[in-house]
């Protein structure tokens, strides 16, 4: 099972990766093209303030449920299923009524330079309409997720990222100045609508948003249930941890929102963009992916435990171990990989970046804080990797009250945050600031998921240490020469202007450094 799962899970990666790395380099074309049609005070209320509420109503209506849902056993239709298929169902109800007032709450609260913007409510009300029509589909996008169904959210997600650009581009493109926050908000509502769409085509429209009451046979006595009482649990844990997590995630928006003029929020959303790109290609779906893998895989050895024997013959003990094994081997290869970025990050990203800003950022956000933002992007890249694996590992194989106590640390670690944050303004660090104070909280994050993972193994007589996810000494040497040479390279071409015919010298010797750094990888 976990060989075929293993390679279900592979295929899966590959097309998520296929499909981010297809979607972001057409709309990468795209946002090039917004960001000059777009003032930096429009694409700051949109691209954070918008994107805060959006946020803020799929994070709280869906991840509890979506998470949890990943450890259900569809394996054939039977009352179980739709038990399941219940639950699926609560993102609607609770995305209806939060969507409101959230946005009304938004509204009450914004800045009177915000709220001023030409079509402002409306644009509002557009984005609460489109998180509705995105939680429309999310009862689909669960099944098809357990089903191992991920050519389905390929072709959905791949259909509605690419609309939502070109709608947003046309309309910002031919339409008055005036309309650029409507332009955006149309954008969001065509991604909602065609996501359902495109589900709904392909499950033909089976689905009922009408909760089934189920019967179930116990020791003989018959029960009548909507849910299954299990799964609806973890669900309500994995929602309340939510809100502690969504502050967490999106904690810097926050503060950027309600700290920051609009021209810097525009600056602070283009530098997340560009920052996090590799974030949203590669490790947004080995992070999905990983978290599917690791509840079906930690959640079938488990139950294979119990039986005698499986359908080869093992006995479940045998089975049991070669998951986990599995899972330890995986995990350990991921936390190696991201262990190289950051090493190729902090090597190379110093001395490169003020050449990539001159050529990415457009002229009117070069005095904005995006490019001292993009520097701070040097450590949160890799830190949101290590962040994203260990997670999805622990949503994977945490009991419920590991995840209360989980949740109790991170109301700490908002402490720490708004702390740190707090602490780098005063140090005059800006903008940026921000950053590094969600790098730090992301460390101590990755520390916590860090240890439960160690126990978690240890305790079943599975190896996992820190060994497994260093380089070895040659990788390391090769890279600390690196750092070296591009430093000193930096240093005597830094009186040069940062383009490339200037700096070709300097480039060269980055790509030599590169070359060798990836050859003794």
């Amino acid at each position: 099972m976990s060989i075929q799962l293993g390679k279900t899970s592979l295929a899966n990666a590959s097309s998520l990766v296929l499909l981010q790395l297809f979607s972001r380099a057409f709309t990468f074309g795209l946002n090039q093209a917004l960001v000059r049609l777009a003032t930096p005070q429009t694409f700051g209320t949109a691209a954070i303030q918008f994107e805060l509420l959006l946020s803020t109503i799929l994070f709280l209506s869906r991840e509890g449920v979506r998470n949890a849902s990943l450890r259900a056993s569809v394996k054939k239709k039977d009352s179980n299923v739709a038990l399941v298929e219940n639950i699926s169902l609560i993102p609607v109800y609770l995305g209806i009524p939060i969507s409101g007032l959230t946005a009304l709450a938004y509204v009450q609260s914004a800045s009177t330079t915000t709220a001023s913007q030409p079509y402002f409510h409306i644009s509002v009300a557009v984005y609460a309409v489109a998180a509705i029509l995105e939680l429309l589909s999310e009862p689909l996008y669960i099944r098809a997720q357990n089903e191992l169904r991920l050519n389905v959210r390929v072709r959905a997600e791949g259909v509605a990222v690419v609309s939502k650009s070109v709608v947003t581009f046309l309309v910002l493109a031919f339409a008055s100045d005036e309309w650029a926050l409507v332009a955006f908000a149309v954008g969001q509502a065509t991604y909602g609508l065609l996501l359902l769409i495109v589900f709904w085509t392909v499950y033909r429209g089976d689905i009922n948003y009408i909760p089934k009451r189920i019967r179930t046979r116990l020791h003989g006595n018959t029960a009548t249930s909507y849910f299954d009482a299990k799964l609806l649990n973890l669900s309500i844990a994995m929602t309340g941890q939510s809100v502690v997590k969504h502050f967490l995630t999106e904690g810097d928006k926050f503060l950027v929102s309600r700290l920051s003029p609009l021209e810097d929020q525009g600056g602070y959303a283009i530098a997340s963009n560009y920052g996090s790109l590799a974030a949203r290609i590669i490790f947004q779906p080995i992070e999905e992916t990983s978290r599917l893998y690791f509840s079906k895989l930690l959640s079938s050895s488990s139950s294979k435990a119990t039986k005698p024997k499986d359908e080869d013959g093992n006995s479940g003990d045998t089975v049991r171990k070669a998951s986990l094994d599995n899972a330890s081997k995986i995990l350990s290869s991921l936390l190696l990989l991201f262990t190289h970025l950051l090493l190729l990050l902090v090597t190379f990203g110093p001395p490169y970046l003020s050449i990539a800003t001159t050529l990415l950022l457009p002229p009117r956000f070069q005095n904005t804080s995006a490019p001292s933002i993009l520097r701070s992007y040097v450590f949160y890249i890799p830190m949101m990797a290590f962040n994203g694996i260990l997670e999805a590992f622990f949503a994977s194989a945490c009991t419920p009250s590991e995840l209360r106590n989980q949740s109790r640390w991170m109301v700490g670690f908002s402490v720490t945050f708004v702390f740190a944050a707090y602490l780098f303004n005063l140090l005059g660090f800006g903008d940026s600031g921000l950053v590094y104070a969600n790098v730090l909280n992301l460390f101590l994050r990755v520390v916590y998921c860090w240890t439960f993972a160690k126990r978690y193994f240890w305790e079943r007589g599975v190896g996992f240490g820190l060994d497994a996810v260093v380089p070895q000494r040659g990788v390391i040497g090769a890279f600390s020469w690196s750092y070296l040479v591009t430093r000193w390279s930096w240093k005597a071409y830094e009186h040069l202007p940062p383009k490339i015919l200037p700096q070709r010298n300097h480039i060269t010797a980055g790509i030599v450094c590169l070359g060798v750094c990836l050859g003794t990888w």
